[in-house]
């Protein structure tokens, strides 16, 4: 619709309003995002896993995935949007334990991964308790602009030896023959990434779970990003360029614009 809102937020199920900021701006708590097309998403048992899965660690209670479903889809009816980019953040007052969690919902325009192959940069930083998608991401966007600065598409987190853990906004895979090789450095396990492991399964496509470092990427036959706004090959990591015409790398973009939309 023309007149839909650009931005619209709504705190369990009502218009956002300024007495809820200080527990909102709190820092502490934990989202999920999703690309919603005519009212569905991809993986949406993986993203209402991810937040029942936080919620319970962080607040020890858990989170019903119909609360979730349904609180998303009354703020795309209220910004009249089929189409969007959403976020669904979990919080709870911090001086009051045990009371219950605070849902925000934040709609926005659809977005779509910036068109490959894109250019990566690799820093030295790695995200704190990274199995979380957590608020506080200071350090992603520091790095991501100062990347970004200098000509790149995505900062490529890594430890200590520079092994390669995910990007500051992605998941990062890499092919080598047929085979499919995920990094295990402490990392978020994207929902695009599980929609991908289930696909490439179904495929018959091997997968592999290593440690990779940054002196490993000559070794590969190509590498990816992977999130909510989909997958693009990767042309360049800090100065080794990687081809970008893999036929396993092809391959896994078809398989993912052939998951299935879940209704929310």
């Amino acid at each position: 619709m023309t007149d839909a809102p650009a931005h619209l937020v709504e705190v369990d199920g009502e218009p956002a309003t300024a007495a809820q900021l200080p527990t909102v701006l709190s820092g502490y708590g934990h989202f999920t995002a999703m690309q919603v097309r005519d009212g569905r998403v991809r993986g949406l048992r993986f993203h209402l896993a991810r937040l029942d899965g936080a919620t319970r660690e962080l607040f020890g209670t858990g989170l019903d995935g119909e609360r979730v479903r349904d609180l998303v889809g009354h703020a795309l009816s209220s910004a009249g949007r089929g189409d969007a980019s959403v976020r669904v953040h979990a919080y709870q007052p911090q001086d009051t334990p045990g009371a219950p969690v605070t849902l925000v919902v934040a709609v926005r325009p659809p977005g779509q991964m910036a068109p490959g192959p894109l250019r990566v940069k690799s820093v030295a930083y790695q995200r704190p308790a990274a199995h979380l998608k957590h608020l506080g991401g200071f350090g992603q966007s520091y790095h991501l602009r100062r990347v970004a600065a200098e000509g790149f598409d995505e900062a490529l987190l890594t430890g200590p030896g520079g092994e390669i853990a995910e990007g500051a906004v992605t998941n990062i895979g890499f092919a080598t023959g047929g085979t499919v090789v995920w990094p295990t450095a402490p990392h978020l396990r994207g929902v695009t990434l599980q929609v991908l492991e289930e696909l490439l399964d179904a495929a018959g496509i091997p997968q592999v779970r290593r440690p990779l470092r940054l002196a490993d990427v000559p070794g590969h036959d190509g590498a990816f990003l992977a999130n909510s706004r989909g997958t693009a090959s990767i042309s360049r990591i800090d100065d080794t360029p990687l081809p970008t015409d893999a036929e396993l790398l092809a391959r896994i973009g078809e398989l993912y614009e052939s998951a299935p939309w879940d209704a929310i």
